[in-house]
């Protein structure tokens, strides 16, 4: 499929005067441009992040009301139960918030409910066990905002509720006795885009300020934080750029037992956000994808290596059969919209009793990037369809389903992605429905884009450059890895791999020769003597202890001249 460039212009003056200043390349510079990081402050806490510049945690509403009842629950000896989320936002926030109040020798204990059995959120079978075991404040993590009706309910049990959460606010919050959300339309908190595990980093920090705790008993959770905030794809940019900052770090010396031990098994050896990305964060996915999230929490709470390293190797095969089920769910999908034509509708919907609902998401996912086109999978089971979606840019899904309310038992999430709940005897309907609206509202001459961040000469390309983009790092939502585009390069040689699904170019820009290889691009045309323009990514290629600069391709144009 085409994709169209596109380029962010800036003034060149602004970069050689940023490059100056602050003793940096202009390919930087004018990166940090495009990004929009233009004032010197700004510029200078993007590039040295610092842990001096983390928020004041009560700048956040409801936080000393918090503190101070985890305080007296701490000196009353009362129990308290953290009440999670089962992917990796919501584990490593009960992991965090666990491990620091056994160090404070509070007793407290843990709910992660089912995702297949229970779905997201709070419960109220949940709720009655929970009481029923002695808790007398219950704290949600990376959930709860929504919860209004359950939360009422677990006052009636008694409990006493604090909800600490990063979602979206609906326009009635619970009225527990904390509500911690940077989201809040009462914020005025200096940073919104906290992951779940952000918002209860900010608790423990509060905690320990309140305690007058060295910085080292909150800090020292960075590792498990990082981790749930890539996970998350929370935008990697002010507080959040802080926290994975030095997070890394821990988490490549890591003390926690189980993170340790899934490291080990991932097979990555550089650490970075990469790694928690495509290595750790999928195999603890995999749990609660499945079923079994508890596995991947007790993993984080071990204090036994044994234990570590047989949790982790379960971790790996559950992994596995994840990927195998997906595999399986999106071959039968792409048979079905190619059987029945349904890339020519505005958008996918399809449907089958066969599907593992807990991986659907994922596989919508991989059905827009196939097609770039918004997809809706559901699975069917007992009369009962469980759905996800996923969009494109332009097109709000969220928006789309509150006018499919009359077919809908349920449903949540935003423009890009969604969740929904629907009888099966309605799924036709539904989807007559929301191909009306897909048909009325998306641009037919929609096509991805791709942002570039500077157009540069091959002979720019050194490994000086890679020292430079080094303060870039760590990579993640808003901050991806810097794109380039490279024009008028001759092709020396070309060669197809893995049955011509990927592409392998050696290009020459005069004196120079460049080594490139495009992932998913087999079908492009390309032949000896051809002048291309591309688009790409830089890396190194470690190959028998050499490491030499690749272009990571991402598209590739015949050149115009």
């Amino acid at each position: 499929m085409n994709k169209k460039w596109e380029y962010i212009g800036v003034d060149d003056e602004k970069v050689k005067d940023i490059a100056f200043n602050h003793n940096i390349s202009e390919i930087i510079a004018r990166v940090l441009l495009n990004r929009g990081i233009c004032e010197a402050e700004e510029i200078d806490k993007f590039l040295h992040p610092k842990l001096e510049n983390l928020h004041d945690p009560f700048l956040l509403n409801d936080m000393e009301i918090a503190v101070d009842k985890i305080i007296e629950c701490m000196n009353k000896k009362e129990k308290i139960t953290i009440y999670g989320d089962y992917d990796v936002d919501g584990i490593t926030s009960i992991a965090t918030l666990s491990k620091f109040l056994t160090e404070l020798g509070v007793e407290n204990d843990y709910y992660l409910p089912n995702r297949l059995d229970e779905g997201y959120g709070l419960n109220n079978n949940a709720l009655d066990k929970i009481a029923k075991g002695g808790t007398k404040l219950l704290i949600t993590v990376d959930c709860g905002i929504s919860a209004y009706e359950e939360i009422e309910y677990a006052k009636k049990l008694g409990l006493e509720v604090i909800v600490t959460d990063h979602h979206e606010c609906p326009e009635k919050i619970p009225e527990a006795l904390a509500v911690i959300d940077p989201k809040r339309e009462d914020s005025t908190y200096p940073f919104s885009s906290l992951a779940g595990v952000g918002v209860t980093f900010k608790l423990i920090h509060a905690i320990s300020i309140k305690l007058s705790l060295d910085r080292k008993r909150y800090l020292k959770y960075l590792d498990i934080v990082c981790l749930g905030t890539v996970a998350d794809i929370v935008p990697l940019v002010d507080e959040n750029r802080i926290i994975v900052s030095f997070g890394l770090m821990l988490v490549r010396e890591t003390r926690n037992i189980g993170l340790r031990a899934l490291i080990e098994i991932t097979g990555y050896t550089a650490i970075d956000s990469t790694a928690i990305s495509f290595g750790i964060a999928p195999r603890i996915n995999a749990c609660g994808r499945m079923g079994e999230a508890e596995i991947a929490l007790k993993l984080l709470l071990t204090a036994s290596p044994e234990e570590a390293k047989e949790i982790a190797n379960k971790l790996n095969l559950l992994n596995k059969e994840r990927q195998e089920v997906e595999k399986s769910i999106i071959n039968e999908a792409i048979e079905m919209i190619e059987r029945d034509k349904l890339y020519n509708k505005d958008i996918i919907i399809v449907g089958s009793k066969n599907w593992h609902h807990g991986v659907i998401g994922i596989v919508a996912s991989k059905i827009t990037e196939l097609y770039y086109k918004p997809s809706v999978l559901i699975s069917f089971e007992d009369g009962i369809g469980k759905g996800s979606g996923r969009s494109i840019e332009g097109f709000d899904l969220h928006e789309a389903l509150t006018k499919c309310g009359d077919y809908l038992e349920k449903f949540g999430g935003h423009e890009m992605a969604i969740g929904l709940t629907l009888k099966e005897e309605n799924f036709n309907a539904f989807k007559t429905k929301l191909e009306e609206i897909a048909s009325e509202t998306i641009d037919k001459e929609a096509v991805p884009s791709i942002k570039v961040d500077a157009i540069i000469e091959p002979k720019s390309i050194n490994m000086d450059i890679f020292a430079s983009m080094k303060l870039l790092e760590p990579y993640g939502e808003s901050n991806s890895s810097p794109l380039f585009v490279s024009k008028n390069l001759k092709v020396e040689s070309v060669r197809l791999l893995s049955n011509d699904k990927h592409i392998k170019l050696t290009l020459r820009d005069g004196n120079i020769l460049l080594s490139a290889i495009g992932f998913n691009l087999g079908d492009k045309v390309v032949r000896l003597g051809d002048k291309i323009d591309l688009v790409y990514a830089l890396e190194i290629n470690k190959y028998n202890n050499t490491e030499t600069i690749q272009l990571n391709v991402k598209d590739i144009k015949k050149s115009l001249n």
